[in-house]
């Protein structure tokens, strides 16, 4: 069970027991805090036994620290002061909440010395607390003993000179944390528990936030001429979804910015049978899709100054004697056909048809496409980075920085007419694979023959979005990769003042 962290911002206050937790830069002296909770100087002393220098991300933790009103002292280690970013803050926050352990009552003094702490970094050192609390273990029915001792509220409060700044900038981090936990909830749950109507009904829930949202079902899709879609689903008995999301905080009429996700909630292959080995990890092969609704709820929660649509292509794909076959020519909404090469190269041609129905309908100021989509990203990028394919520099070198900014790194791939003839096929407009060599690049080439000239971004995230390492801020296996991402792209270049 996710521990629930209630977190307060203070200018300052009084020690009585539980957890302490002080900050200390690299190479520095005391920590912050130090005459509050190190009355007997016990920390010196144990930094020297230990060789505790304050690396980022070192720990140096002191059962009953003599003289102090804390049962338990932690000094976390921020490393040097002049390379400190908002995300190291996010870091730090994140590293801090795994040392909580069994304590239910926790200070933390934020104002390490040498370093000034705004109110973006507060509420990033909170915002980590948050994302580190969230567990998975909805359907274990027996717990570990130690794990039965985790507590499962936490009161916190930090103490920094920026309270006030803190506090107001919390209310967006909290949302964040939400659209996170949600995008991450949706990866780890189970297919038959999450199909394509399951998982349309948890996007009708963020109506509750104010967003507008839309489910097409299968007739509907159908009558618009969705075969490239429809030709995925057709060999599940699960019915396919396609759910529009729209969240109407800016501007009556100005043109909303797009962002699309695959949500293939389950990738047998199709007839094209992947190998049985790791085939259970094919639940996450929606991450895309989970990405775009975190992302919503984010939006919405924090009441973005901004337009937004969010689009997902819902559909199982599953070798049913009414599967389609390679071989096959579909006709996607756009009118283009396409030969079916390979059934497991479908997550392409879900995005297909919603990439242009987005782009009809919508005439978006951008469209930015997110999927968990291809292996062969993972053999360039391992799961360091994302994939990032684009038709518009300006668009690149923003996602490039808020990629930066929040940790969820990318890595421009190149697009060109060379990889486009890759997908030229000999009996209809394409293909819907271009073979073993440049299999990202073809994906993405795929793609952009539906997006038109719209400026346009397709994010392949299948090394980021599931079963990537853990880390100060994640230890699930579904990461809720690309809401922070997105939602910086939002907050530092599209919202109006």
């Amino acid at each position: 069970m996710s521990t629930k962290f209630e977190i307060a911002f203070a200018s300052a206050t009084k020690l009585d027991g539980g957890l302490a937790i002080q900050l200390k830069l690299k190479g520095d002296g005391p920590a912050a805090g130090a005459a509050e909770v190190d009355p007997a100087g016990v920390v010196a002393r144990a930094s020297e036994i230990a060789k505790f220098t304050g690396k980022s991300m070192g720990v140096l933790d002191i059962i009953a620290p003599q003289g102090s009103a804390a049962d338990r002292l932690v000094v976390l280690g921020l490393g040097k002061a002049d390379s400190l970013t908002v995300y190291d803050w996010i870091k730090a926050g994140g590293a801090a909440a795994g040392a909580v352990k069994t304590m239910t009552k926790v200070t933390v003094f934020l104002d390490a010395p040498g370093v000034t702490v705004g109110g973006a970094e507060a509420a990033g050192f909170a915002l980590g607390m948050l994302l580190r609390a969230y567990s998975f273990d909805s359907y274990k029915t027996k717990k570990k003993d130690d794990e039965d001792k985790v507590p499962q509220t936490v009161s916190v409060t930090i103490v920094t000179a920026a309270h006030e700044a803190a506090t107001k900038a919390f209310s967006g981090a909290e949302a964040v944390a939400g659209g996170v936990t949600l995008a991450r909830e949706l990866v780890n749950l189970p297919p038959n528990v999450l199909g394509p109507v399951e998982f349309a009904d948890k996007a009708k829930q963020l109506e509750k936030l104010g967003v507008e949202v839309e489910v097409l079902t299968e007739a509907e899709m159908k009558e618009l001429g969705m075969g490239a879609l429809l030709g995925v689903a057709q060999g599940s008995v699960r019915p396919p979804r396609l759910a529009i999301m729209q969240w109407k905080g800016g501007k009556a009429g100005e043109a909303p910015l797009a962002f699309i996700g695959k949500g293939v909630t389950f990738d047998t292959g199709g007839i094209s049978i992947k190998p049985g080995a790791s085939m259970e990890d094919m639940k996450g092969d929606m991450g895309g899709a989970a990405a775009v609704t975190g992302l919503m709820h984010t939006l919405a929660a924090r009441k973005a100054k901004v337009n937004v649509v969010g689009i997902i292509g819902l559909v199982e794909n599953m070798p049913d004697g009414n599967a389609q076959r390679p071989g096959d020519i579909v006709t996607s909404m756009s009118g283009q056909t396409i030969e079916i090469i390979n059934t497991d190269a479908e997550g392409r041609l879900v995005l297909c048809d919603a990439l242009w129905y987005c782009n009809d309908r919508f005439k978006p100021r951008l469209m930015v496409n997110l999927a968990t989509l291809t292996g062969a990203i993972m053999v360039a990028l391992g799961n360091v980075h994302a994939g990032l394919f684009s038709n518009n520099d300006a668009l690149s070198v923003e996602l490039t920085g808020a990629g930066e900014a929040t940790g969820e790194k990318l890595w421009r791939m190149p697009l060109g007419k060379d990889y486009d003839k890759m997908i030229d096929s000999k009996f209809a407009d394409m293909k819907n694979t271009g073979g073993r060599y440049a299999g990202s690049i073809t994906a993405a080439q795929f793609l952009k023959r539906f997006v038109g000239e719209t400026p346009w971004a397709h994010l392949d995230i299948a090394g980021t979005a599931m079963n990537s390492p853990s880390n100060e801020i994640n230890q699930s296996w579904g990461s809720g990769f690309g809401v922070r991402l997105l939602d910086e792209l939002v907050r530092a270049h599209y919202e109006s003042e």
